[in-house]
């Protein structure tokens, strides 16, 4: 009753009311809960000295008891159901323990909980279309892009714009390269520093200028707030992906405004009304990118509010693009991001795993060969044993047949006319024939 109730209203993801599903349908059966491990919450009861309970078990209990031993208040986030939400985001693996074992603890207590409300699960992250495997340093791991030297920022971006969220996906070096050149350094990066670069130079000396939005420029806001409700409307949703996508195309907004209005220093001189507002509107689409961006780049989005000298917009609900006001004075730009050497790939596929993972690809090949050559040797007997039956039928067929026997229609009759002469040869023969027709008759 309760997995109907909340994968309903919760809108879990599929995959994560499948598998809880299958658990129940099947009905709950005894589970182990200890291991034979030196390492573990031991299990307190006589005679279980040596074993230390299963993590899983109680693994969820912890959500409580950290929150418990963060606040003495913990009881209004984990007894309070009616006005508290429960959110849980984990790969499709670890489903079981949070959809069936934890709730069964919980509703097992007999007391008022906070319980599951939202499931956001994840299929698996393959790795240069192989496998990450730990054991056998196949992958890109937490210390190891700790190594690359590559800001967090970059690695969340690159991780979150391709969640497996409803099938496996691939990490790939270039695609990883390539969305921090492509998408993050000439798009997002871009458009934050022309602007701030701009403000800072003699123009306006670091001061926002007074602006007035025309007609045009409000389009601008409009075609804005119509991405930024569906940005809103995907978070709510927790579609993940597909806001960091409607996030990258309100940055692409950004770089559009300031092409199609030409900001330059021509367009300062000539119509300086026009350049103020594009300046000042141009500006304010960089506070609301970095609110936008800061649930996915935290780091990135606290850089660009120190270039803007300003603190956090509250995402609204509908922009006004006024958050930096007239007067106000920005700080100097500086680059959100740098480019990665394309070289860069296959220096980082050797280095995490790609003489294994090359070694691993190739036995699959190799066993695929042999399954292919198996299967050829197969077919080379099953077509060996056809030709051989075929021959022993021709053969017999020659054996009903003189002439197939390379005798000629001359040797023939002279073979029955001496039969004329022999009785006995004459009788051999007929009975022969005799037996040969109906051999072939049948």
């Amino acid at each position: 009753e309760w997995n109907h109730k909340s994968s309903t209203d919760g809108a879990w993801s599929s995959n994560g009311i499948n598998i809880t599903e299958s658990w129940l349908k099947e009905g709950l059966k005894p589970r182990g809960i200890t291991r034979d491990l030196k390492w573990g919450t031991k299990v307190p009861l006589p005679g279980y000295e040596e074993k230390v309970l299963y993590v899983w078990f109680d693994a969820c209990i912890g959500y409580v008891s950290i929150t418990a031993n963060y606040t003495d208040e913990w009881e209004k986030w984990w007894r309070d159901p009616e006005n508290v939400k429960l959110y849980q985001f984990m790969g499709k693996d670890n489903v079981p323990f949070h959809t069936v074992v934890f709730p069964a603890s919980q509703i097992g207590t007999g007391d008022k909980w906070t319980m599951l409300n939202h499931l956001s699960t994840t299929e698996f992250l393959n790795y240069e279309h192989g496998k990450f495997s730990k054991s056998r340093n196949i992958g890109v791991f937490g210390n190891n892009a700790k190594d690359t030297g590559i800001p967090s920022d970059v690695w969340r971006y690159y991780l979150l714009s391709m969640r497996p969220e409803t099938g496996d996906s691939e990490f790939e070096w270039k695609g990883f390269i390539d969305a921090n050149n492509n998408e993050l350094l000439k798009n997002f990066g871009n458009f934050v520093n022309r602007i701030v670069k701009f403000v800072n130079s003699k123009v306006y000396d670091n001061v926002i200028p007074d602006y007035t939005y025309t007609d045009d420029l409000k389009a601008h806001i409009a075609e804005v707030n119509t991405h930024l409700k569906q940005y809103i409307a995907e978070l709510d949703a927790v579609k993940l992906k597909a806001a960091l996508a409607t996030s990258l195309h309100i940055s692409y907004l950004g770089n559009k405004l300031l092409q199609e209005n030409r900001l330059d220093n021509s367009l300062a001189a000539s119509n300086p009304s026009k350049c103020a507002a594009v300046a000042g509107l141009a500006i304010n689409h960089v506070h609301l990118l970095a609110s936008i961006f800061r649930p996915y780049l935290p780091s990135t989005s606290d850089f660009i509010l120190a270039q803007l000298q300003a603190s956090l917009l509250i995402i609204p609900d509908e922009w006004q693009a006024t958050s930096i006001a007239p007067g106000h004075t920005i700080g100097k730009a500086a680059y959100l991001f740098s480019q990665i050497k394309p070289e860069k790939e296959n220096e980082w596929r050797e280095k995490f795993g790609g003489a294994e993972a090359q070694k691993q690809r190739d036995e699959k090949a190799a066993k695929a060969a042999a399954k292919k050559a198996d299967k050829e040797r197969k077919k080379a007997q099953k077509d060996a044993k056809a030709k051989e039956a075929k021959a022993k039928e021709q053969e017999q067929d020659g054996d009903a047949n003189p002439a197939a026997q390379g005798k000629s229609v001359e040797a023939v009759e002279k073979d029955g006319a001496q039969a004329l002469h022999d009785p006995k040869t004459a009788i051999e023969e007929v009975t022969q024939g005799a037996k040969q027709v109906t051999l072939q008759t049948s």
